[in-house]
């Protein structure tokens, strides 16, 4: 059993940066790639960025690529993403899940999930 807490949201004006943080439990962390994805309202839940189990591969949507990076601390059970240049778009509740099978890039390849944390973007 993984246990996920997201934290690190909020209101934030366009062109401003937050960092979002992923606290996991479980002695398997490590082993696992971690990705982040949102949710927009009337918007099905899209993928933002992955992070392989050891943090030396990462993915990112084109949406968020040379904006966002997705980063890892093992020691500290912890994944995070900083995300800079914020758009009004960027707006969604944003969830940290941990990966079980199959494509890094698809919310069916995660089992566990966290409860997610808001971030609203404003012009």
């Amino acid at each position: 059993q993984v246990q996920l807490v997201e934290s690190g949201g909020g209101l934030v004006q366009a062109g401003d940066s937050l960092r979002l943080s992923c606290a996991a439990s479980g002695r398997t962390f490590s082993s696992r790639a971690m990705g982040w994805f949102r949710q927009a309202p009337g918007k099905e839940r899209e993928f933002v960025a992955a992070i392989s189990g050891g943090g030396r591969s990462t993915y990112y949507a084109d949406s968020v690529k040379g904006r966002f990076t997705i980063a890892r601390d093992n020691a500290k059970n912890t994944v995070y993403l900083q995300m800079n240049s914020l758009k009004p778009e960027d707006t969604a509740v944003y969830y940290c899940a941990s990966h079980n099978d199959g494509s890094i890039y698809a919310d069916t390849s995660y089992n566990y999930w966290g409860q997610g944390t808001q971030v609203t973007v404003s012009s």
